[in-house]
């Protein structure tokens, strides 16, 4: 199959998790999810054989709902999904991929996950985004009250440090693995270095855009050589060991 064959206008695109209502093709994540049917599948593979059914997830930055789809079916029905994403439309966005696909055990919050409470611009929290003037409302995990919490999953670049400033006691409780986007060379240190002293080790990840095997059978690859520089981090006195991938 080429490039081409899968790039018609459509309401709807199959994924391989479900059904995603077509957006504009204006970012890597929307333009994977029309070409390929799916979004950062590198990820989910390592994520697989870490979710349960009937386990809780936490996702900061939807993606279209892309992964939400996905770890729905991961943790079953009497699991939950928790997605915060503060940007409108993004947040309409991922809420009707939520609702078209039935996904009960899906929650979705308008917020962005820091180190406090408040409300703040889109600009100020996201350099260089659209909407700069667009006011979020500023949320911590801690205040989310999750009842439970097995994975903690950062896919906003330069939120990590705040996010975890907001997250000590569910942490704490709940020693969730963490699973996160770093922000490039001069963040990534920092962010390693905040995971760690919750009392974390830290692996690389470094997954490729690009899946050969992915859902709609493209050969073309619109990502040649693209990575993503991502961490996987587990509670020092966890079971959960990635002797192949590189201790940080």
């Amino acid at each position: 199959m080429n490039a081409s064959s899968n790039a018609s206008v459509a309401p709807f695109w199959p994924t391989r998790y479900g059904i995603a209502a077509a957006v504009a093709t204006e970012d890597a994540v929307a333009r994977s999810l029309q070409l390929y049917g799916e979004w950062a599948e590198h990820e989910t593979i390592l994520l697989s054989g870490l979710l349960e059914e009937g386990q809780t997830v936490l996702e900061f930055g939807s993606d279209f709902a892309a992964h939400a789809l996905w770890m729905a079916q991961a943790v079953g029905r009497h699991g939950e999904v928790h997605v915060a994403e503060p940007r409108r439309i993004r947040f309409q966005q991922a809420c009707a991929n939520v609702a078209i696909n039935r996904l009960d055990n899906v929650f979705t919050h308008p917020v962005w996950l820091g180190r406090g409470k408040g409300a703040s611009s889109l600009g100020t929290l996201l350099p260089g985004s659209r909407g700069q003037d667009e006011k979020v409302r500023i949320a911590t995990v801690d205040s989310l009250r999750l009842p439970a919490l097995h994975l903690l999953k950062v896919n906003q670049p330069h939120a990590l440090v705040d996010v975890l400033a907001g997250a000590g006691d569910t942490l704490r409780a709940h020693r969730p693995l963490i699973y996160a986007r770093l922000s490039g060379m001069e963040d990534a240190q920092a962010e390693v270095d905040a995971i760690k002293a919750l009392g974390y080790r830290a692996w690389s990840h470094v997954p490729y855009l690009f899946n050969s095997d992915n859902h709609a059978g493209v050969d073309a690859n619109i990502f040649p050589g693209m990575v993503q520089q991502n961490v996987i981090a587990a509670p020092v006195d966890s079971r959960f060991e990635f002797p192949e991938r590189l201790e940080l």
